[in-house]
């Protein structure tokens, strides 16, 4: 008689997604990108399973007013490459934030999720807006709190 259990591992296409809807109005970039990451990665939920893509799809509103601390929008610089060559781009947070706020938070919670095909797939159930406006109305999202 063998007395081994089986542990049960849930499977991406097992999982009930839900959406969440984050203001980011006066809320703190980094803090707001940590809970973010966290519910992409479905690490809220009691079955979170690190090997499969558990999560929940969230849409960011109003991106252009998250803040940053300290002297991070002079200090902080966003780079890029164009693949051509010398085509290292630099920009500092200030301007990023003033132009492509939506892109400055996908960087931000892109670096809290896992490298690779997995953290691909979760980054593309993040929706970011810069303004008060997202088409994902018919979803019904729930607000979450940061």
């Amino acid at each position: 008689m063998s007395l081994t259990k089986s542990t049960d591992s849930v499977q991406s296409s097992d999982v009930d997604r839900s959406w969440h809807l984050v203001d980011l109005d006066g809320a703190t970039l980094g803090r707001a990108a940590v809970r973010i990451a966290t519910v992409l990665r479905g690490k809220h939920t009691p079955n979170y399973t690190p090997h499969s893509d558990c999560g929940d799809f969230v849409v960011v509103i109003n991106a252009s007013k998250a803040v940053l601390t300290g002297n991070k929008l002079d200090q902080k610089t966003y780079r890029y490459h164009t693949q051509f060559p010398g085509g290292l781009k630099e920009a500092k947070a200030r301007d990023v934030m003033r132009t492509k706020s939506d892109q400055a938070v996908m960087s931000a919670v892109r670096g809290m999720l896992p490298k690779g095909p997995l953290g691909r797939q979760m980054i593309r159930k993040l929706k970011v807006y810069a303004g008060s406006e997202h088409p994902h109305a018919a979803q019904n999202p729930q607000t979450l709190q940061l």
